[in-house]
């Protein structure tokens, strides 16, 4: 099974920006311009590229969606973003503007009977983004952690049809600490759907554990804090997952 690079740009305030496990009183600022940075990963050979609009994530509307619609339209790279998105007009907003996968995260707790009609109506344009803390699920920008486990979620949007589910251990994202293989694998394995690894990646060594999990159906890896931090360059990791 392929496994994909997912170079990630978190925008805050239209620059790009990095949070710490979420937090949004510990932010660095990496570039003050999404469209740039999204450039340069096009240039070094990324077919995917993640956003993330965590005002609009905070907010609960959409703020930065229009650096991502500009990333889609000028860049040869397929887009999938996260953040901000409440309803179906946010879901057609991206989808008519050439983003590839539209992420629903918190409504997915929140409202699962939106994710599910989303999921039935766009099919693999759609995915779910499950943000789990201690196994359980956080919503709101990782703000609130609600009493639905992570994996029974998963199950969930399974059953209904979902093409990929993004899961993202908040202990693990940027911290630099490792992936938690564990977690992925038994999300992957209890879903049976393709999941995308969110959080922990450091080296080029965990690029190559999660690669491992690929015949498990953990198809992909969101990088963000190790490529800013310069552990590795995109075109290194691009490699590993390659060879």
């Amino acid at each position: 099974m392929n496994f994909s690079i997912y170079p990630a740009i978190d925008m805050r305030n239209g620059k790009c920006v990095r949070l710490l496990q979420g937090d949004y009183d510990k932010e660095t600022v990496y570039s003050d311009s999404p469209f740039d940075m999204a450039k340069q990963f096009a240039e070094s050979g990324a077919k995917w590229i993640h956003m993330v609009d965590l005002d609009g994530a905070k907010g609960g509307k959409r703020i930065n969606d229009s650096f991502v619609i500009q990333v889609a339209k000028e860049l040869d790279i397929n887009v999938q973003i996260g953040g901000g998105i409440r309803s179906e007009s946010d879901v057609i907003h991206y989808l008519e503007h050439g983003i590839k996968r539209v992420i629903i995260g918190s409504m997915a707790v929140e409202k699962p009977s939106f994710a599910i009609e989303m999921i039935k109506k766009y099919g693999k344009h759609i995915a779910v983004g499950i943000d789990a803390k201690d196994g359980y699920v956080a919503t709101h920008g990782w703000l609130n952690t609600s009493e639905v486990k992570a994996v029974d979620l998963g199950k969930r949007f399974a059953y209904a049809g979902v093409d990929s589910l993004i899961f993202t251990d908040i202990a693990k994202d940027g911290m630099l600490s490792g992936p938690n293989l564990e977690a992925l694998a038994e999300m992957a394995k209890e879903t049976g759907k393709q999941v995308i690894a969110s959080g922990g990646v450091s080296h080029l060594a965990d690029l190559f554990a999660l690669k491992a999990l690929s015949d498990q159906g953990v198809t992909g890896v969101i990088v963000g804090k190790a490529l800013y931090e310069r552990k590795f360059t995109l075109e290194e990791a691009l490699k590993e997952v390659k060879s």
